[in-house]
């Protein structure tokens, strides 16, 4: 098929899906055999359909084309074979295979005469093969996986998997070109003509009694005819020709050819009235007859060449339409490279760059995790309605927003200049900072005068940093105040900055060039962009330590720092209604738009980045709220409800990527994002004012919503109401306060439970029994002489990965049920020893000699890959399918502690038998940096970004900080004994505290705390009392409250994060049954601790004798609420 033909059909098939003929356009994507639609196919197969499979498949590749197509058959007559056998339909079951799978026994005969075997079974699954088999929904998913693996290989389907990026519409596009040129080739064209056909060229009758209309008259028509084109002159908000998509792609800008192109057009209101104009020139008029016949863009190019006429190359210009392609439809499962290449990367290297051009998507792993059937439902009752207190602030509330993980914790900003932090679980304010100058006299003179006569200010806007870190605050005039957060109330002044001329009126965060900044707008019509450390302010890589945007002819209302494909760029809308895109290398805008309504307006991503709305107040008072079609510059959808005109800016805010929310009319208004109406509204029981501030927390389970006096009430849904009663029944404030004030865990304090301090304050609860908690032990644990050396959560939630003393892996996963509707890793249902369907198992290398081995395991952040070391090379495994991708790093030395980059998933570092540390860039397969300093093996490698530090820790109870620019040495610190000596020889392990900032060190001889930035001790634990025996690991929660700790002796230990004050003791007869366990269960202890990355008071235990168990407190309690007798210092 020639070329042109190819791109016909393609449009044609756009336009059969926006007409919703799906049928007829998946027929035609069969018989042409141009896009193979994944999507599609996978929805065949789920609902068995496999006689559509089959016919939708032939379209693109024959059995016998390739050994790919030959097992794409196979394994969909298989798993047809194998429903119809657990139907026990066998006369199905014959015909399948006398029909379909005869033809493989000339390959394989042995496998067609097992294949024919099972249909003897009475159930198939007595075959040890099959034994697993699951039920036919399962197997369709994973089976699925495997065919998408085949159709990445085959390259058959090379180049059919992507759907090309097409503007909207284009085939109506074309047509209303050709129509509009045609129009303009009419001996005597109509000001408004009557196009009632396509079957035949369009021509203007002969006017009757009137003279002869110019042809520079406004085309007018709205549609043609029954067709419903959407006309070239009826677009909502124009955008410039380089709309944000193209921007994206280029970031260079725009050369001045399409400036002047946009200059252009701009003097036209519509392209058609533009070619209207031309068509006195008989220039143009040869030129649209050239473009008439012509629809290919290089034709276009070359008429464009052939002509001299400046208004010809107008009127040729005009019939282009200029801006982005807009991607319509396409895979969600592109073809990709099977190899490590594929691994997610926040920070690549020019390689990576350049093949993320070539082939955007991600691995097939990820997109088969896409893939599995997840619940989407939701309801009204997942709006947090109810209200659950009132708070009052002392002065009229401006802004506030939720730390990003603590999500009970709000900041607030007032009218007074007063920034205050609040625990809203505990009703409690922790702290208040009024306003004052730091240091007025680095303030600009103007600053200066102007507070000299008049001291009073108010806040604009309080914003959290990504790491919920930083607080920025905004003031009204000239300065913004950035604070840096700790737990549990360390909230400490940062720097001050005189940042605009006049009022500060948004601030957000970003991290170009991989260095976190603030970026900052006002009335000056400027926007600012600050670098910062957590030292202070730094300079960018030009020597700067601030950069300006400049260009708005306007004060600049809002910003929004932004990221598409790891570009980053931000949004500014001024006062006068324009929106500009910003990339940050350039200082250039690269995109304007009109607002609607051309008024001051607010722009916000929905959670998981993938829409854009906005909401403004005009003068006037009438408000929009509007989702964005953000490649096209132009509103998708308006949403209706708004009442009464409005005195002030409505705020609003998203949740969950599914709702929206503003205040207006005194109360809160909800919508689905996809609908237009009003879903639900509240008054919070009365006392809003008439344009109340509203955030959501980032769970989507708490809304803080302000009152008219002064102050503002917390809303939450069910699991919101859970969620702060847990805090409430602590009986202890998150964040410790004393009658003083606020204070700060002492340096270098050891925390003794015996101590007259811990006799007032400490309570310890003790579960000796299984009915005092939630347990549930893993099937098919991994052995009685099989210990488990290493066990971690997915980064998903729903699965363990174990890694046994004796080098094999295995993996757990939970799955939904009316039991677990959420899918997640539970202790309320037995998980699935989870097999790939070929049932091997991840195995590493290990020598004869395996007693010597340290077994060590990483998983990747998307949990597609698994790398672990047991003596031997380490291997990289696929995690669906099981198979090592490859060996590196063979011994000597013998590696023994593996850990991914934070930065790039293709870079690990791995702690050697040699003491030693390896940075090596697998997909090179080079090192990049060797670093020596311990005297013994390693045993523990963190990343802190934050503080561009690695730390390691080794055999020797030595602990090093590293540069991550340089790899050079930081600082190196002795673990130390509370007698001052140096603690014995023995294993280390580290995790740094979400903070990124404190460091928790597990050694044998004790739990100890650091400040990481300086490697200086905050508090240390030895063991002692209830909880005498030696230490085996330890981890912090997810959210970073509390650390679990194992014993020798058996029992397991819930400590405070921030105290290491015991809090819990769970003996091990509450998670070992005696009368199931040999003789020697009393040398059963748990080895490895391992904290669920969601569930706070979720962890789970690998034993010595190899199995695994999961430990939750009672439903509605934490660890500290559990009503059993207190035990404490012994009475």
């Amino acid at each position: 098929m020639a070329s042109l033909s190819k791109e016909l059909v393609l449009l044609v098939i756009q336009f059969l899906k926006e007409e919703n003929l799906m049928e007829t356009m998946h027929k035609l994507e069969q018989e042409s055999g141009l896009y193979f639609n994944l999507k599609y196919f996978e929805e065949r197969i789920m609902s068995g359909d496999w006689d559509e499979v089959e016919k939708y498949l032939n379209g693109f590749t024959k059995l016998n084309e390739n050994r790919f197509s030959m097992k794409m058959y196979f394994e969909i007559r298989k798993q047809k074979y194998f429903e119809a056998l657990d139907r026990r339909d066998r006369t199905t079951a014959l015909e399948i295979l006398v029909k379909d799978l005869k033809i493989f026994s000339t390959y394989n005969e042995d496998l067609y005469k097992e294949i024919t075997n099972l249909i003897t079974l009475e159930n198939f699954r007595e075959n040890e093969q099959l034994s697993r088999y699951g039920d036919a929904r399962t197997t369709r998913m994973l089976m699925m996986v495997e065919l998408r693996k085949l159709i990445d290989l085959n390259p058959l389907f090379n180049d059919k998997l992507i759907f090309p990026p097409l503007k909207t519409s284009r085939l109506r596009h074309l047509i209303n070109q050709s129509l509009n040129w045609q129009h303009q080739l009419c001996r005597d064209p109509k000001p408004n003509p009557d196009i009632s056909t396509l079957l035949v060229d369009h021509t203007c009758s002969p006017p009757v009694l009137l003279p002869v209309t110019s042809a520079t008259n406004h085309l007018s028509y709205a549609s043609l005819g029954g067709f419903h084109f959407q006309p070239l002159t009826h677009v909502p908000i124009a955008p410039r020709p380089n709309a944000s998509e193209g921007w994206m792609r280029d970031p260079k800008g725009t050369s001045s050819s399409s400036q002047s192109l946009a200059a252009a057009l701009a003097s036209s209101s519509s392209s058609q009235s533009l070619a209207a104009a031309l068509a006195s020139s008989s220039s143009s008029q040869s030129l649209a007859a050239a473009l008439a016949s012509s629809s290919s863009s290089q034709s276009l190019a070359a008429a464009i060449a052939s002509s001299s006429s400046s208004q010809s190359l107008a009127a040729a210009l005009a019939s282009s339409l200029a801006g982005p392609s807009n991607p319509v439809f396409g895979s969600k499962h592109p073809r990709t490279l099977n190899t490590l290449e594929l691994m997610d990367s926040q920070n690549n290297g020019r390689d990576n760059k350049k093949l993320r051009r070539v082939r955007s998507s991600k691995s097939f792993e990820e997109a088969i995790f896409r893939a599995l059937p997840q619940p989407n439902s939701w309801s009204i009752d997942d709006l947090p309605r109810t209200v659950i207190c009132t708070l009052h602030q002392g002065s009229n509330v401006t802004s506030m927003e939720f730390n990003p993980f603590f999500h009970s914790l709000l900041a607030v900003g007032c009218e007074n200049g007063e920034v205050s932090f609040w625990e809203t679980g505990l009703r409690e304010r922790l702290t208040s900072k009024p306003f004052e100058p730091w240091n007025l006299s680095t303030c600009s003179i103007a600053f200066q005068a102007i507070h000299t006569k008049d001291s009073s200010i108010s806040i604009n806007r309080v914003s959290w940093s990504p790491d919920g870190v930083f607080l920025g605050v905004a003031f009204s005039k000239h300065l913004v105040h950035l604070y840096t957060y700790q737990t549990p109330n360390d909230i400490k002044q940062h720097v001050e900055i005189d940042a605009h001329d006049g009022g500060v009126n948004d601030l957000g965060f970003s991290y170009p060039n991989n260095k976190l900044c603030f970026v900052t707008c006002g009335d000056d019509k400027l926007i600012k962009v600050t670098y910062i450390f957590l030292q202070s302010i730094v300079w960018d890589l030009n020597g700067n330590k601030t950069m300006s945007f400049e260009g708005h002819v306007a004060s600049v209302y809002s910003v929004l720092p932004s990221q598409k494909e790891h570009i980053q760029f931000c949004f500014s809308t001024s006062v006068d209604g324009k929106v500009r895109a910003w990339m940050y290398e350039n200082q250039t805008f690269h995109v304007e738009y009109d607002t609607p309504g051309k008024c001051s307006t607010k722009m916000l991503y929905s959670s998981d980045g993938t829409r854009l709305f906005s909401c403004g107040t005009s003068k006037d008072g009438e408000s929009f709220l509007v989702e964005w079609d953000e490649p096209e510059g132009a509103i998708k959808r308006t949403y209706s409800g708004f009442g009464k005109k409005s005195v002030g800016m409505v705020q609003f805010d998203s949740t969950k990527s599914r709702f929206l929310a503003a205040g207006e009319d005194n109360q809160v208004k909800f919508w689905d994002m996809d609908v237009v109406n009003v879903l639900a509204s509240t008054d919070a029981e009365g006392g809003l004012p008439n344009l109340p501030r509203l955030k959501f927390n980032k769970e989507g389970n708490l809304l803080a919503v302000s009152t008219a006096d002064g102050g503002f009430k917390v809303l939450a849904n069910a699991d919101g109401i859970k969620f702060l009663r847990n805090i409430e029944a602590s009986k202890e404030p998150f964040f410790t306060k004393s009658p003083g004030g606020l204070v700060s865990i002492g340096r270098g304090r050891d925390i003794n439970i015996n101590s007259d301090e811990g006799s007032k304050s400490w309570e310890l609860t003790e579960i000796v029994h299984p009915v005092q908690c939630r347990i549930v032990t893993v099937p098919e644990g991994m052995g009685s002489n099989n210990k488990v050396a290493c066990l971690v959560y997915t980064n998903s939630g729903n699965g363990l990965l174990a890694l046994g003393s004796k080098g094999v892996q295995k993996l757990w996963k939970w799955s939904f049920s009316e039991l677990n509707p959420t899918g997640k890793a539970t202790a309320s249902v037995v998980p699935q020893h989870w097999r790939p369907s070929n049932g091997i198992l991840m195995t590493n290398d290990v020598p004869s000699d395996c007693e010597m081995a340290v077994p060590c395991i990483a998983l990747s952040r998307n949990d597609s890959y698994a790398m672990a070391a047991c003596g031997g090379n380490i291997s990289l495994f696929n995690m669906v399918s099981f198979k090592v991708l490859f060996h590196f790093l063979p011994p000597p030395p013998v590696s023994t502690c593996v850990v991914f980059s934070p930065q790039d998933n293709n870079v690990v570092a791995v702690g050697r038998a040699d003491s030693n540390i390896q940075i090596f860039n697998v997909r090179l397969y080079q090192a990049r940096s060797l670093l020596k300093g311990h005297q013994k093996y390693i045993t523990g490698i963190v990343f802190s970004l934050r503080l561009n530090i690695m730390v390691s820790s080794g055999a020797d109870a030595q602990i090093f900080s590293w540069n991550m620019d340089t790899w050079n040495k930081k600082k190196s610190v002795p673990i130390k004994l509370p007698s001052g000596e140096n603690a014995p020889a023995g294993e280390t392990k580290l995790e740094f505290h979400i903070d990124q900032i404190k460091l928790l060190a597990c050694h044998e001889t004790q739990l100890a705390i650091y400040d990481a930035s300086k490697l200086e001790l905050i508090c240390r634990w030895v063991p002692q009392d209830v909880l005498p025996g030696a230490i085996t690991s330890a981890v912090y929660s997810c959210n970073g409250r509390l650390v679990y700790a194992t014993f020798t002796d058996g029992n397991v230990g819930v400590f405070d994060a921030e105290t290491l004050k015991p809090r819990c003791r769970i003996a091990s007869s509450a998670y070992i049954h005696q009368s199931q366990t040999p003789s020697n269960s009393q040398n059963v202890y748990p080895v490895v601790v391992a904290a669920h990355p969601h569930e706070p008071n979720q962890f789970a235990i690998g034993l010595s004798d190899g199995s695994i168990k999961v430990i939750e407190p009672p439903e509605t309690e934490g660890w500290q609420g559990i009503k059993v007798p207190v035990v404490n210092n012994g009475n």
